[in-house]
């Protein structure tokens, strides 16, 4: 019986142990967010031609004014990460020959994920593209 309960008890300290390093595991392998929203980019309206876009080339973003109002894509191509080159009627990675329309969508590949769209608020006469 003795042996029985030495068993019980190394059972009992490795599920504690197990459990405790799991939990630490999980602490330090999700990323932290501060739940802050912060901006990226910040324009005025009257900067943005209407069809037309602005590039930010240093932060990898452009800001362009559509139909329904402003819109923000990032230049970063979906296939290997090149930067995205913005022409009149289209957008195009110089790396692969990726195209993208306007709106971010795959014309031709190799990439075959659209672009990713940036969160916009219109604040009076400024834009902000959050990130």
């Amino acid at each position: 019986m003795e042996n029985l309960s030495q068993s019980r008890r190394k059972f009992i300290s490795t599920l504690i142990l197990l459990l405790a390093s799991g939990g630490l595991l999980v602490r330090y392998l999700t990323p932290v967010t501060s739940g802050k929203r912060r901006v990226l980019v910040s324009a005025a309206a009257a900067d943005v031609p209407p069809g037309g876009a602005l590039v930010f080339r240093a932060e990898r973003l452009v800001l362009m004014k559509g139909d329904t109002g402003f819109y923000a894509l990032s230049l970063i191509c979906t296939h290997l990460g090149c930067t995205v080159t913005v022409t009149e009627d289209a957008l195009l990675c110089p790396c692969h020959g990726s195209r993208f329309d306007r709106l971010g969508k795959v014309l031709s590949g190799p990439a075959n994920r659209s672009l990713m769209h940036m969160q916009v608020e219109v604040r009076g006469e400024k834009i902000e593209i959050i990130g």
